[in-house]
């Protein structure tokens, strides 16, 4: 099993070092993992002047899947748009044609007192949301900023096919037949005729799901639903921006976005595995970032690209006695917790594996 190893910027280094002790040791437990890495984002613009570099390029495309830990920074701001750090993770999602975006929001028993909102409304929670990664406003064309009438205006393309629509829908249908048999469709059919076919098209592929219960919501009162009350969702399936969006949200009724890993596959599950949060430069080698989302990330990937569930179930299950023992990074720390840093979390991981 090929993977490339995409440590990126920030935290990224940092996370994944402790994701890729976690592949080490179920290496020396017989699983057959061989590790290669390169760059992505910044690090790769340092390096060779371009996010998405030709040599990550191949050795993404030969690797079976991808792990990554973040992109970007403040630093980067001031270059032209296609020498940006984010424009290496669209470009990598493009290349591999990493359709689909599966982020679920799991609410540990033991973070109930973490979330933002009470425990009564989050406690037990395990939604999935599943995101369309490769079109939409973020993708389409015509866009761009230029002159017209004497001032600047800036344009973007919402645009989906009926293909790009029914295989992530698709995706979806299966994923609640894997789970509690309920489907709902976010969109803003009343205003966009883009997402008015979106429904359209997942109408005419629920006919081949007959036993899955679907739904169909505005993504404005989705975002509300969400807070107001989150265990009404089982699967969500949405669009690209509107699934980047909903997802941020729903990671944050977790306690952490630190917790929260994601998968990003192809049609022949092939996927990049990352946690969703960003690459916060602003605690960048201080030995506090969460390591536990990339983790649970490694997870997703044994799961989803290579078929080892009782591997994915070992860490995943080494990640809740961690939470049972009370360690805590500072993200997710309360008082009478143990409070630890990046390594001594990964540290705890590895004892419990």
């Amino acid at each position: 099993m090929k993977i490339a190893v995409l440590a990126g910027d920030g935290i990224g280094p940092e996370i994944t070092a402790q994701a890729q002790r976690v592949l080490t040791a179920l290496k020396s437990d017989g699983l057959k993992l061989e590790l290669e890495s390169g760059l992505l984002g910044g690090c790769a613009v340092d390096v060779t002047g371009e996010p998405f570099p030709e040599a990550t390029r191949k050795l993404v495309t030969k690797a079976d899947a991808v792990l990554l830990g973040a992109v970007g920074g403040p630093k980067y701001d001031s270059l032209p748009r296609e020498k940006r750090p984010e424009q290496g993770l669209l470009a990598i999602r493009k290349e591999l044609n990493l359709f689909a975006n599966l982020r679920p929001a799991i609410l540990y028993p033991e973070l109930a007192s973490v979330s933002t909102l009470k425990p009564e409304v989050v406690s037990g929670l395990d939604i999935l949301i599943v995101r369309e990664l490769t079109g939409d406003i973020y993708f389409g064309q015509p866009r761009g900023i230029e002159q017209r009438n004497g001032q600047r205006v800036g344009f973007n393309t919402m645009i989906y096919s009926e293909m790009e629509i029914r295989r992530i829908a698709h995706v979806a249908f299966q994923a609640a037949r894997k789970r509690k048999g309920r489907l709902c469709s976010v969109d803003k059919m009343n205003v966009l005729e883009c997402t008015q076919l979106w429904r359209d098209v997942v109408i005419e592929t629920a006919k081949d799901y007959p036993e899955i219960s679907l739904s169909h919501m505005l993504v404005d009162n989705a975002a509300m639903q969400l807070v107001r009350d989150p265990k009404q969702f089982d699967v969500i399936v949405t669009g690209n921006m509107f699934g980047d969006i909903l997802s941020d949200e729903a990671s944050m009724l977790t306690g952490s976005i630190g917790m929260l890993p994601s998968a990003s596959l192809d049609e022949q599950n092939k996927g990049l595995y990352e946690p969703i949060h960003g690459s916060a430069p602003d605690i960048a080698g201080k030995d506090v970032a969460n390591p536990l989302a990339t983790i649970l990330s490694v997870a997703m990937m044994l799961r989803y690209s290579f078929a080892q569930e009782d591997a994915a179930l070992r860490i995943e299950n080494a990640v809740r006695k961690v939470l049972a023992q009370g360690f805590r990074t500072s993200d997710i720390y309360e008082p009478g917790m143990k409070k630890v840093g990046t390594i001594e979390m990964g540290d705890a991981v590895l004892a419990n594996l």
